[in-house]
């Protein structure tokens, strides 16, 4: 039996699975922002540990459990104190750091976001240099609880291709930072270590059981919604959005990222969108909608296209592919027919055109998605995916279990435990899906329409 932890934005998550795939609980437990301005989000992360704690004792007899498996949402940033004690997080969200992008870029020669690591940490030497100073380890946040769990601070380096999240000595010394405050790097299925004795103890867990890294949420969840081979996509849907598309070769394209995939000899290319189920809360809010459910009845209402109403989710900036965190939301098309059912359709068919602007990013570096495998917060959403399968022309698979990254936690584990040869022996085997969406020709047109209106609105 194996317990998986996933760390959302605003959710809690753990798993218990067995070795076939079958989930034998799940419990969650609701996670706070800490929001000032929209431009600093962090979150506190003694509520991860109280979540943990939470539960486990939801959850019951952990008697059985070989090992945990741990993954996170990210890049967010946890300063250590010397003491163990941590300060605030600052969330992938947090856009505190984009005064210094530029710099970093030069320095260390690659790209540089906002919400990434190194910008996070450069800012805090900058402009928090008490804080820089008495701060022990910078951690991720798997790696925090994982490191409260077992006593042990390292740092999870996902794959090749991913040097522009993290560091080298080369980098550090560019930028000034002292290297002793960077743990050091493991990888996805590398031991964290034990968990501590007391805490086995008080959670009812056998002794010495390993504490496992899961990689970051996309890496578990792209094993965890069964993408195996070239062609097929992650839809990674959340808080933000991530479409991770399998491929045979490494694309050189600086709107997109390129490392492996947790399967060789497979590429994995890939695009993200800041808000899309944070756009969804958003226009709830300012259209007095309580519920997430409500608020798709009432995008039911609207007619395909919205009355020609273009929504730009681009409320915290726009990643791929233009990486511009100055970039606005827009709503084109308001007249007086427009309704507040064509402004609840028009968010979703707006998060549809971003995910074709990625997937049209990728073709147009030679690389063509045949499918996509949506997971997380919003999978279950059958309005949503059917929208998505007629913007983007791909076939869309929902599976059994909607939080993927759970799932592929799980597979990470099976494989460390020596249950299975490979991650591809234990996707195919531990995977299953439940629904398929196909794309309504009778929209194309109209939506292909739409989505040269969208291309065009940046203002």
């Amino acid at each position: 039996m194996l317990f998986t932890i996933d760390i959302g934005t605003s959710t809690f998550k753990t798993a218990l699975w067995d070795f076939d795939g079958k989930r034998l609980s799940f419990k969650t437990a609701p996670l706070s922002i800490i929001i000032n301005n929209g431009i600093k989000h962090e979150a506190d992360p003694s509520s991860w540990e109280t979540a943990f704690e939470e539960c486990c004792k939801k959850t019951g007899d952990l008697s059985k459990v070989q090992a945990i498996v741990i993954s996170g949402n990210g890049p967010s940033l946890v300063p250590v104190l010397e003491e163990g004690k941590p300060e605030n997080a600052r969330l992938w969200l947090d856009r505190r750091a984009c005064k210094y992008t530029a710099e970093i870029t030069e320095k260390a020669g690659s790209c540089a976001d906002a919400r990434f690591f190194l910008p996070k940490i450069y800012y805090i030497k900058k402009e928090e240099n008490e804080l820089y100073q008495k701060t022990k380890y910078f951690l991720g946040c798997p790696e925090y609880l994982a490191f409260m769990l077992t006593g042990h601070a390292k740092t999870v380096f996902p794959c090749e291709g991913f040097d522009f999240w993290f560091w080298n000595d080369q980098t550090l010394k560019k930028l000034d930072l002292d290297s002793e405050k960077f743990p050091p790097f493991i990888r996805p299925a590398d031991l964290f270590g034990e968990l501590k004795p007391h805490i086995a103890e008080k959670y009812g867990f056998v002794k010495n059981i390993p504490v496992i890294s899961g990689g970051p949420d996309f890496f578990a969840a792209i094993l965890g919604s069964g993408i195996t081979e070239a062609g097929q996509a992650c839809d990674r849907t959340g808080s933000s959005e991530g479409i991770n598309l399998c491929t045979k070769n490494c694309v050189n394209d600086k709107r997109l990222m390129s490392y492996s995939h947790p399967i060789k000899p497979f590429w994995n290319l890939s695009g993200t969108i800041n808000t899309t189920g944070k756009a969804i809360e958003w226009a709830s809010s300012i259209l007095n909608v309580n519920t997430f459910d409500d608020f798709i009845a009432l995008a039911k209402n609207g007619e395909p296209g919205s009355k020609g109403l273009v929504f730009k989710p681009y409320l915290a900036g726009v990643h791929a592919p233009h990486w511009d965190s100055s970039d606005k939301g827009i709503w084109h098309g308001i007249n007086l027919s427009t309704g507040r059912s064509e402004f609840a359709s028009s968010v979703l068919e707006g998060i549809g055109f971003a995910m074709k602007e990625i997937i049209c990013a990728m073709e147009e570096s030679g690389e063509k998605g045949k499918q996509l495998h949506v997971t997380g917060g919003l999978a279950g959403c059958g309005v949503l995916n059917q929208i998505k399968a007629d913007i983007t022309g791909l076939e869309v698979l929902e599976g059994v279990y909607k939080e993927a990254e759970m799932l592929g936690l799980a597979i990470i584990g099976s494989v460390f435990l020596g249950r299975y040869s490979s991650f591809k022996e234990a996707s195919l085997k531990m995977v299953k899906i439940e629904k398929k969406y196909k794309p309504n020709i009778e929209n194309k047109t109209l939506y292909n329409n739409l989505f040269n209106v969208y291309k065009k609105r940046r203002d």
